[in-house]
């Protein structure tokens, strides 16, 4: 048995997006890093990684990859990265590995280590869906001076990885409640309300623990959530901007 994997291209400015101008390329995924494209990188390392595949890349110019995809297949976007998740998911089912092209870090020890996690959990600690993340600890251990964003809980404050594993149906109800907070991003009240103003007291707070919003989200779609903390601080570099281009080439020289 392989384990399919679904590779988020889509850039909502294509040719125009900040880091395709500053790279002078006709899409973001096409950036070089260390003198190749990042989509290359992270298909390298994927067809690399033992019992992956087929590897699909959801992105919205496919031409513009084109030359990279080999045996990978393009699937279409949607109008934000919930609902790309969400046609793949309906396409492909689950199980289903996601990353993104802008990680072109991606090692497959990391892979190995986060699919090690997620699918032991479904022993004892079962779950639908896990992320992947490194805590700021970590992080800091790793690559020391970086500017992560992070997300602040009583008991972990941690970036994502950019992988996560939908290992059943019921990680789609997850797909749906993002969708939901990723269409209300400029109307928080809504997203409040979604989630609870109890869950929000909490995280403002400061006393939201990693247990209480897995267990939160479970009661908002029946789905068992997952934290996974890796233990490379590096898989939390992605490319975002300019200055992680910088940090992501350093890395790669080091």
């Amino acid at each position: 048995m392989t384990l399919p994997v679904l590779i988020l291209a889509g850039s909502r400015d294509g040719a125009r997006d900040p880091l395709a101008l500053h790279g002078k390329v006709a899409h973001k995924a096409l950036l070089p890093v260390g003198g190749q494209p990042m989509l290359a990188r992270v298909l390298a390392t994927l067809e690399a990684t033992q019992g992956l595949g087929p590897f699909y890349v959801s992105i919205e110019d496919p031409q513009a990859v084109a030359p990279l995809m080999g045996e990978a297949k393009v699937l279409p976007t949607a109008s934000g990265p919930s609902g790309s998740v969400a046609l793949a998911l309906e396409s492909l089912g689950t199980p289903l590995l996601m990353t993104t092209a802008d990680h072109p870090l991606l090692r497959s020890a990391w892979i190995h280590e986060f699919l090690e996690a997620a699918t032991n959990a479904q022993g004892t600690h079962s779950c639908d869906l896990a992320v992947g993340v490194a805590s700021r600890t970590v992080i800091e251990r790793d690559v020391p001076g970086t500017k992560r964003t992070y997300i602040h809980l009583r008991d972990l404050t941690f970036s994502g990885c950019n992988l996560f594993w939908f290992g059943t149906p019921r990680a789609a109800e997850v797909v749906r409640l993002w969708r939901n907070l990723e269409r209300n991003r400029k109307r928080p009240w809504r997203m409040a309300a979604t989630l609870g103003y109890g869950t929000l007291f909490r995280a403002l707070t400061g006393r939201l623990t990693s247990d209480s919003l897995c267990k939160r989200i479970r009661q908002l779609t029946g789905a068992r959530v997952r934290l996974i903390p890796l233990s490379d601080g590096c898989a939390a570099v992605d490319v975002d901007k300019p200055s992680d281009l910088a940090l992501a080439e350093k890395l790669l020289a080091s």
